[in-house]
């Protein structure tokens, strides 16, 4: 039996049909025993989608109220996402951030993640369910949502995978893996077998945008 924590970006769930296809290559490779967790981030572009209509509004928001339109991205996520598996006959359950206990400091807009009391994830991976979390997101302990800036789903993936002693935590993303430059922009690259994560988190630290740097710091410690 294996814990198995997998994040999922914003183009991996851009539409309704790379939803399915997800759901189709998990039910496909998951062994009887698995016990699945999704962190999925906002649709596509959405978050985007959010900003814009914020500055419309207006172009000085508060972090607070920032914080508490940009979190609805991912509830759209999750939700569709675990549909998608009980459309497949798959019983699954989504989770906010705060549901699932991942609790952080009060920096609205990039808040750091101090402690994942994830009682509710265990209990449904306990019931046979395939669990899916909203990256990006936590609570503090006032109750106030906060959000862990660009990228914070990697950093939710890796505190849940901490918290739940996960035997993996799988990084998806629209790129076959880490190269030695840019593949998109350099010549002969070279994709790696293997990092370091002094390695990755410097390449992360100078601009790499295949992890966050601060998910590679929290799965190094």
């Amino acid at each position: 039996m294996a814990t198995l924590v997998k994040k999922f970006g914003g183009s991996s769930v851009a539409t309704p049909e790379k939803m399915h296809g997800i759901v189709d290559r998990i039910l496909r490779e998951r062994q009887p025993d698995d016990r699945i967790v999704l962190v999925v981030s906002a649709m596509g572009d959405h978050t985007d989608d959010l900003l814009t209509l914020a500055a419309k509004v207006n172009p000085e928001m508060p972090k607070r109220e920032l914080d508490m339109l940009l979190a609805t991205g991912e509830q759209v996520s999750i939700a569709l996402m675990a549909s998608a598996f009980c459309a497949k006959g798959q019983p699954a359950v989504s989770f906010t951030g705060a549901q699932a206990g991942i609790k952080t400091n009060d920096k609205h807009s990039k808040a750091s993640i101090l402690d994942v009391q994830a009682c509710q994830v265990k209990q449904a991976l306990d019931e046979g369910k395939i669990v899916i979390v909203a990256g990006f997101q936590g609570i503090t302990d006032l109750g106030q949502i906060t959000t862990l800036g660009r990228g914070g789903s990697d950093t939710s993936a890796v505190a849940l995978a901490a918290a739940l002693h996960a035997d993996r935590c799988q990084i998806f993303t629209d790129v076959e893996g880490v190269y030695t430059a840019d593949p998109r922009k350099v010549r002969n690259t070279r994709k790696l077998d293997e990092i370091t994560f002094d390695e990755m988190l410097e390449l992360a630290s100078l601009g790499a945008q295949v992890l966050n740097n601060r998910s590679v710091e929290l799965a190094k410690k």
